[in-house]
């Protein structure tokens, strides 16, 4: 599915902005993993790199390290599904952020990114199962990002394309607002 196919056919538009970029975007298992994917609920695009090519487009953030975060975010966060066996369930070893967090190990070792990639739809799993307000788990969630401001703008990206659902990071953005959260992740008051 994936021989021959350049990154500029599995994302529309897409032209490298850094050197990491170019780096990124020559290795074959983050091509096949932009290459993977069919509509599906919350993905009617289909093709992870279609998903992929609507973030991008939707970062406004002039050049600047924020921006390049957000490209390698983009690139980088759903481009392990096609590793994931539906079949086993879920684990850790068999989740589609924690694939995507050890590929990108192989690219930077900043916690920030690292951390955003692995939790990404944390928040989502949050809203989706809670019982209650869901205030202590998302309480538990936060206290894991390094990097606050950048996990909600990128879970706001990613949540902001066609198909998905905008309560889920409505809540969340009114949960973090409503509970006061510091923005450098370091504390939560109630």
């Amino acid at each position: 599915i994936v021989k021959g196919m350049t990154i500029a056919q599995l994302v529309s538009g897409f032209a490298p902005e850094t050197s990491l970029e170019r780096k990124l975007t020559a290795d074959p298992m983050l091509l096949r993993g932009l290459a993977w994917g069919r509509p599906r609920p919350g993905h009617p695009e289909g093709m992870v790199g279609r998903h992929v090519s609507d973030i991008l487009a939707a970062i406004s953030e002039p050049s600047s390290g924020r921006r390049a975060e957000l490209r390698f975010l983009a690139l980088v966060h759903d481009a392990s599904k096609y590793r994931v066996r539906p079949d086993l369930g879920y684990s850790r070893d068999n989740d589609h952020a924690t694939l995507a967090r050890r590929f990108a190990e192989r690219y930077t070792h900043d916690p920030r990114l690292l951390d955003t990639l692995e939790l990404h739809d944390a928040a989502y799993h949050i809203w989706r199962s809670r019982t209650d307000d869901g205030r202590a788990a998302l309480h538990a969630l936060l206290a894991r990002v390094p990097d606050l401001d950048l996990f909600l703008r990128f879970v706001e990206l990613d949540s902001s394309t066609e198909g998905k659902n905008p309560a889920p990071f409505a809540w969340l953005r009114a949960m973090v607002t409503a509970h006061t959260v510091r923005l450098d992740g370091a504390a939560l008051a109630a």
